[in-house]
């Protein structure tokens, strides 16, 4: 009677163990997801921001202009700066013009973003010359 006591109760905690064994790794394998979820949009936003190249910009002449090729080169103070750009932004653009040019860097070249025409700095002799004509018309 003890044997079949005793085989019974081993069956029983056999059959519990098989029975509930699924359930317990379906679980887990749940739990692993959840806490691996979270942590992926996170790492990509992470790269979107490293990836993303900061704006900048550059005031000068306009040495060149090939609106079909997409090119524009700038003198910036001692330099000339070399961009790539879209047709539509360099359609209006003379060399000759003072323009700001936005611009990010990617994989080495300067990617113009926009091109706007800029106020010609006065020079030193204009700026005397207009206040003299001022002081004079007053007098």
């Amino acid at each position: 009677m003890r044997s079949k006591w005793f085989l019974w109760v081993v069956a029983v905690l056999i059959g519990s163990a098989l029975a509930f064994a699924p359930m317990t790794f379906a679980a887990e394998k749940k739990a692993e997801k959840k806490a691996a979820e979270p942590a992926a949009p996170a790492k990509m936003e992470e790269k979107k921001e490293a990836a993303k190249p900061a704006a900048k910009s550059a005031t000068g002449e306009v040495a060149s202009v090939d609106a079909k090729a997409g090119m524009l080169a700038v003198k910036v103070k001692d330099k000339e700066m070399s961009f790539t750009a879209e047709t539509k932004l360099l359609e209006k653009t003379k060399v000759g013009d003072r323009v700001t040019v936005s611009y990010t860097e990617k994989e080495g070249k300067m990617m113009a973003s926009s091109v706007k025409t800029a106020k010609a700095p006065a020079k030193k002799a204009e700026k005397k010359a207009e206040k003299e004509e001022k002081k004079e018309g007053k007098k």
